[in-house]
């Protein structure tokens, strides 16, 4: 693991890197609103991804570093993944994500950036009990491939209120059970080592399907 600070217009942030060793690919993961880059299924993507020869790049956004509670304003964690995302050196396609608040700043910043794809991890589609303040556009609006992944019952958005057919080139991933964090309860069918496991395939899967399968390139 390395870590290094990355100075941006908006604070410090802190890039931790989780490097394969014949890397086919790199994903740049941010975290979300509430909480940082050790959530559970950034935890999961950066152990498991490096043993199948993907970087796993997590970018802790300066408000977090610098001790805050509550995140910036969305604009600014854009501007933060994008010194980020400047500082990387890697020959490799580059892959944006992160989570919940994160998914959408890697949405917003997938096609600027020339990201070869995106990772949604528990896109936040609409505030909880606001279907109608809907976030849809931004995962239309990504412009490259990309991968949700969702929890079941996640009350930001569950998969059954994406649209049917997706947006073009997006594929949705479930988390049986699963809420925003992606957590499962004790009641489930599965564990939560499963859900992470779901995390983690159904990502490698589609990376190699959908990115290194297609030849791109940064």
């Amino acid at each position: 693991m390395e870590e290094r600070i990355i100075p941006t217009p908006v604070g410090e942030g802190r890039l931790v890197t989780h490097r394969a060793p014949r890397p086919i690919a790199t994903v740049v993961l941010s975290h979300g609103a509430g909480g940082g880059i050790d959530a559970l299924d950034l935890t999961a993507l950066a152990t498991y991804l490096p043993r199948s020869g993907v970087t796993v790049m997590l970018f802790e956004q300066p408000w977090r570093r610098a001790g805050r509670k509550v995140a910036t304003p969305p604009a600014t964690l854009d501007v933060g993944l994008r010194a980020a995302v400047d500082a990387v050196r890697v020959r490799t396609p580059i892959i944006l994500g992160g989570r919940s608040a994160g998914a959408r700043s890697a949405c917003r910043s997938a096609k600027g950036l020339s990201a070869a794809g995106c990772l949604a991890l528990s896109f936040p589609l609409h505030p909880p009990g606001k279907p109608e303040r809907s976030r849809l556009d931004e995962l239309v609006d990504a412009g490259v491939p990309t991968l949700v992944i969702q929890g079941e019952n996640d009350p930001f958005g569950g998969p059954g209120e994406f649209p049917d057919p997706l947006p073009s080139r997006t594929d949705l991933a479930v988390v049986p059970d699963g809420d925003h964090s992606l957590k499962v309860p004790k009641r489930s069918a599965i564990t939560q080592d499963d859900a992470m496991g779901i995390v983690v395939e159904a990502t490698l899967e589609w990376i190699v399907r959908e990115i290194v399968g297609n030849g791109a390139v940064r």
